[in-house]
């Protein structure tokens, strides 16, 4: 597909084992494509060990696919060399707020860092108001640019993750489980959060997770994923109130009231409005 799209291709990825003297071949990933277009996100979900964290790896350019290939506007991308112009378009949020942001330095600082590389001809002062814009966009503000990672809490340290993914301009985020880590109690308003920056910037979105309670909640198509193979696709409310393939309907099971899983944003960010900003 040409035009303004992200798209994975034919993606297969095998890891060589060993166990003592015999190799082995795990296939992480077979034949897997989909196309995530801007101002839409796609769910993929699976479980631990399914191979959809290796597939947002190699979209990150982290892995090198076995075969396939990653294309950006119809054109295919290269895994090895200087990614710096496909990173400026295509940023990731990690699983783990905390390993994700280096301790030693300020939120000022891990924010300030992409729009440095990525807009050199950024003066210090465009750079800091930057920053600061940033920072106000995730709920957070100018409060908290001299902080350090430890004084913040995990659904803080997410939103500052959001933040840098958004300083160099991109147009495409990938977020693998963002809040399978973060407290109950904080999840939705981080999920609340990059749905309205999805919205607001018209985003394309591949939200990696194991939860198909949000997964619908938050996406447009969702992906089942299974041992390394995509075994259902759909629109979202298609795929969790009708679910074809047994793998999905043992997720759809696991899920509490599923039933209820569509309900409004609106309605969800209402149950949360007394907590604040997480």
């Amino acid at each position: 597909m040409s035009g303004h799209s992200l798209e994975v291709r034919n993606l297969v990825k095998d890891f060589r084992l060993r166990d003592g003297m015999r190799f082995s071949t795990l296939h992480a990933v077979k034949d897997v494509s989909f196309t995530l277009e801007p101002g839409r996100t796609v769910a993929l979900v699976g479980e631990s060990g399914s191979g959809k964290s290796t597939i947002a790896r190699i979209i990150a350019k982290l892995e090198i696919p076995t075969s396939g290939e990653v294309l950006l506007d119809g054109a295919s991308t290269k895994f090895r060399g200087d990614h710096s112009a496909y990173r400026r378009q295509v940023q990731m949020v990690f699983q783990d707020p905390f390993a994700s942001l280096n301790p030693f330095h300020s939120i000022a600082h891990h924010i300030e860092r992409p729009l440095q590389l990525h807009h050199p001809e950024l003066k210090p002062a465009q750079v800091r108001e930057r920053t600061v814009e940033l920072l106000e966009r995730v709920a957070l503000g100018p409060a908290y640019l001299n902080r350090r990672p430890h004084e913040l809490s995990g659904g803080q340290r997410q939103r500052v993750a959001i933040a840098r993914a958004l300083a160099p301009g991109a147009r495409f985020i990938i977020a693998d489980e963002p809040v399978s880590m973060l407290d109950v109690s904080i999840r939705v308003g981080v999920l609340n959060l990059l749905a309205d920056l999805q919205r607001a910037d018209g985003l394309g979105v591949l939200y990696i997770t194991h939860d198909l309670a949000t997964a619908r909640h938050f996406s447009d198509e969702i992906l089942v994923m299974y041992r390394g193979d995509i075994v259902e696709r759909g629109p979202a409310d298609e795929v969790i109130l009708h679910p074809q393939h047994d793998y999905t309907r043992r997720l759809r099971e696991a899920a509490a009231d599923p039933e209820r899983l569509g309900q409004l944003r609106d309605e969800v960010r209402a149950e949360i409005a007394d907590g604040g900003a997480a």
